[in-house]
């Protein structure tokens, strides 16, 4: 077993991912369904068992206690066919040291189908980030899941330590967040550039000086040994996860660390935890520049939906070198800069239900409008309408940064900006930027990567047209963990299940079933 040698994710010039992300509902999804019957309970259920003991330590049980309040700030009023409860579970600081380290608080909530029945067990999920609230996540997935998954399993969200209302990291300004967002997204000059690393080392510092020799404490592999807790906690003797994005990392992790107490993991929007920092922001700036190539083609042929036709790259290349010099205002006087331009852009490629939205943003940047800009900006930001903004961003850079050991210095940072500026155009110069992580006071705990010796068959799932986590990383994740199985969509945006009936069957027969896809699995739109 190797340790990782990288950054996993790349973002803005402060956060160290274009989020690799998080899996984030679009507004318009709907429940998906199946009407296969389900009369006999799983031959391979997985029970409570011998199910105490994580780490050498005794877990005492998840105390559960109803929270209807659960679904507030996910559902507009409380879904129906679900009850929510809610536990703490207290974990060490440092698994390293689990008696004498103190404790996180880790959040978790269950979901539980009122027409609950022939129940397998319980079913993580982890929405990626790494920063997503699995918490918020696991309440609208015990609702947007195919029916037979919720009729079958527990659905549990948890917070990862750090994010959310699991000892949350905060250590980040809402006005310096403001200003990281808004910044020249790929600064030519060497005043810009030195604005950019001023920035983000007042924000690593900030860090620094809150949580000191702790900042190391926030790495993936102390998640995963966090997350075998939470299955002795539920009382279940095997993990039954699902993890989107940054979440295949985690259970990646998982199955190396814990490969006897693997049950099922599906892993979609799969990283490859084995490439360098470099190759994994090189391989981000290449998806994210198909993707929007895909986006544009969409435009040229389908110009009644798509008023920056016929040349939707021009009209965004010209949005974001205008809004340097003369950005449009929106609600408030607040100004939509070059940096938030290029925020609502990648916001938009994570899911094509949103183009129509970019499309129509970018036309009415040109009419001096920016409400749907600054709409599809905030998304990604996780900024509220009052300026506020969640820590998603703090746990996200506390994570990246405490699992890579090998960070670019700034001046590799900016030789890289112009060489692949050159060859992804929009998105190159700014994902070579790794600013915050090259100025990061903590320690570094990087994580494995080797093969999950032991461990029951995994199934990794990848996305032809994703942006975040390319497709290439799917098929070089299921080598490396040696027990993977190739499941390939052909489709665009940021991961697959539950979009389309085969991937539906082939997942749902799985967790259920524990049936693995046959060798090749390829499902179309």
């Amino acid at each position: 077993m190797t340790r990782s040698k990288r950054l996993l994710l790349l973002p803005l010039l402060l956060v160290v991912a274009l989020a690799a992300g998080c899996t984030k509902p679009p507004p318009e999804f709907t429940r998906p369904t199946s009407g296969r019957a389900l009369d006999k309970p799983s031959a391979q259920s997985s029970g409570a068992g011998n199910a105490s003991q994580s780490g050498g330590l005794d877990i005492p049980a998840a105390d559960w206690k109803a929270c209807p309040d659960a679904y507030k700030g996910v559902f507009p009023t409380p879904p129906q066919n679900v009850q929510f409860s809610c536990a703490t579970v207290k974990v060490p600081q440092d698994w390293a040291r689990p008696k004498d380290s103190g404790t996180f608080d880790i959040a978790l909530v269950r979901g539980r189908s009122t027409t609950q029945r022939d129940r397998v067990g319980s079913l993580f999920i982890n929405p990626g980030g790494p920063g997503g609230s699995g918490f918020e996540y696991g309440v609208y997935r015990s609702v947007y899941l195919p029916a037979e998954i919720v009729r079958r399993f527990d659905i549990i969200g948890f917070d990862p330590r750090g994010v959310g209302r699991s000892s949350p990291v905060k250590c980040f300004s809402d006005a310096d967040l403001d200003q990281n967002f808004g910044i020249d997204p790929d600064p030519v000059s060497d005043e810009g550039f030195q604005t950019s690393v001023a920035l983000t080392r007042r924000l690593a510092q900030s860090c620094g000086d809150k949580y000191g020799d702790k900042l190391p404490l926030f790495s993936t592999e102390q998640t995963a040994r966090d997350l075998d807790a939470l299955r002795a906690a539920v009382g279940e003797r095997q993990l039954t996860y699902l993890g989107y994005s940054y979440g295949t990392l985690l259970g990646a992790v998982y199955a190396q660390l814990f490969p006897k107490n693997v049950r099922a993991l599906v892993l979609d929007g799969a990283v490859d935890p084995t490439l360098t920092m470099q190759q994994a922001a090189e391989k981000q700036a290449a998806g994210f520049e198909l993707a929007f190539t895909n986006f544009s083609k969409w435009c040229t042929g389908n110009a009644t939906s798509c008023p920056i036709a016929p040349d939707a790259r021009a009209v965004v290349t010209k949005a974001i070198a205008d809004a340097r010099t003369a950005p449009v205002q929106g609600a408030g006087g607040r100004k939509a800069t070059s940096g938030w331009v290029f925020t609502a852009v990648v916001s938009s490629l994570y899911s094509e239900s949103s183009w129509r939205l970019l499309a129509q943003a970018m036309q009415d940047l040109r009419n001096g409008k920016a409400d749907k800009l600054f709409q599809l900006a905030d998304a990604y930001a996780e900024r509220d309408p009052s300026g506020k903004y969640s820590n998603m961003f703090d746990a996200n850079s506390a994570v990246n940064c405490a699992d890579s050991d090998n960070t670019p210095t700034l001046e590799q940072d900016r030789a890289l900006q112009s060489q692949w500026r050159q060859k992804y155009p929009l998105f190159g110069g700014p994902l070579a930027l790794n600013l915050l992580c090259s100025q990061w006071p903590g320690k570094r705990d990087p994580f494995p990567t080797g093969p999950a010796t032991g461990s029951a068959p995994i199934v990794v799932i990848g996305t032809t047209g994703d942006p975040a986590t390319p497709y290439e990383q799917a098929p070089a994740l299921a080598k490396m963990l040696g027990v993977g199985t190739l499941v390939t969509w052909k489709g665009e945006g940021h991961t697959a299940y539950p979009q389309t009936g085969c991937i539906i069957d082939a997942v749902n027969r799985y967790l259920i079933d524990l049936k693995v896809p046959a060798a090749g699995t390829t499902c179309e739109k």
